[in-house]
C-alpha cells in the first residue's frame, strides 16, 4: 500500500471514530464535538468511514443533512478513490 492509501484509511478510521465518540458524548450530556468538524472531516475524505458509522451507531439519522450529505459525498469519495486506483 502506498502511503496514500494509508492516509486515506487512517482519515476514514478517525471518521468512524469520531462518530462513534460524539454519540456516546450525546448520551452522557456533555460537550459535543461541532458538525463543522464532522463536516470537515468528512469533506477532507473521511464520508466513507462516517456514513459507516453513521449508520453503526444510529447517530445523526434524523438530521437531513448528514442523512444524505454523507452518504453523496461517500459516493463521491468512492468515485475519486476508484479514478485515483485505476490512473
Amino acid at each position: 500500500m502506498t502511503t496514500f492509501n494509508w492516509v486515506l484509511l487512517f482519515i476514514n478510521l478517525i471518521g468512524f471514530f469520531i462518530m462513534g465518540e460524539d454519540k456516546r458524548r450525546a448520551r452522557q450530556h456533555r460537550y459535543r464535538i461541532s458538525e463543522r468538524t464532522l463536516w470537515m472531516l468528512a469533506t477532507i475524505g473521511g464520508a466513507v468511514g462516517m456514513t459507516i458509522a453513521m449508520k453503526y451507531f444510529h447517530h445523526k439519522t434524523k438530521h437531513t443533512a448528514f442523512k444524505y450529505g454523507f452518504p453523496v459525498l461517500a459516493i463521491i469519495d468512492i468515485i475519486l478513490y476508484g479514478y485515483y486506483f485505476v490512473y
